[in-house]
């Protein structure tokens, strides 16, 4: 599973690591505790080349109803923020976004995971052992509200079986691609073959701060640097 990373990269990083050329500079907020709901920045390629677009993280299909409490919102009974890879093309949820060639990348600096009894889990961090960006394979839709015609937009990260050095701490990992890979998954000339577990000696991992363990609001403060400190 990912259900929650970091994005500690300036906006140089970004466009070195994801070729993002022709966008002005964005002004970005180092965030070391990213929570399924909140808003995530991914990287797509709409046939203009690639952007970074900000959406809401955990995909809301196309097809969903409107909230009975809120009508001008979708339903947001949806557990997507991940999605299984094997799955991808036939699970209701997400197959329309996959057929439509919806992709896209979640850059991150890193990502938790945790071990340990549910009453006191430990969360561990992982980051590229090579110091690059992580580059997660994502899907995204977007929903249109049938009355205001405005448009959210959504996405999901795909997870995977894991690899012999991530089936310590779980029995899922997120699809993790490389450079080489980065148009084929944009443009849909790749399919999920190309989502395999990252080899051996991409990963690194240490302990952290249990602060992780809750998941911040924008305005708290427990979303700082030190949630990546080695413990």
């Amino acid at each position: 599973m990912c259900g929650r990373f970091t994005a500690a990269h300036s906006w140089e990083e970004l466009v070195k690591a994801f070729n993002l050329l022709g966008q002005p500079p964005h002004n970005l907020r180092p965030r070391y505790n990213i929570a399924p709901t909140t808003m995530v920045d991914v990287v797509v390629d709409r046939g203009q080349g690639r952007e970074l677009v900000s959406m809401r993280w955990g995909l809301v299909p196309n097809w969903a109803k409107p909230d009975p409490k809120d009508p001008m919102k979708p339903a947001s009974s949806f557990a997507t923020f991940n999605a299984r890879s094997e799955e991808v093309d036939v699970k209701p949820t997400f197959r329309d976004a996959w057929r439509l060639k919806r992709r896209c990348i979640v850059p991150a600096s890193g990502f938790y995971e945790w071990t340990g009894d549910k009453t006191d889990r430990q969360p561990h961090y992982f980051t590229r052992l090579d110091g690059k960006l992580i580059a997660f394979a994502g899907l995204w839709d977007v929903w249109k509200n049938r009355k205001t015609g405005e448009e959210t937009y959504s996405c999901t990260i795909l997870v995977h079986e894991p690899s012999r050095f991530m089936a310590q701490f779980h029995d899922r990992m997120p699809a993790i691609l490389e450079e080489q890979d980065f148009d084929g998954w944009l443009k849909g000339t790749i399919g999920k073959e190309a989502l395999l577990p990252a080899p051996e000696n991409v990963l690194r991992e240490w302990l952290v701060s249990k602060r992780v363990n809750k998941a911040p609001k924008l305005d708290e403060p427990d979303d700082d640097a030190g949630l990546v400190e080695a413990v």
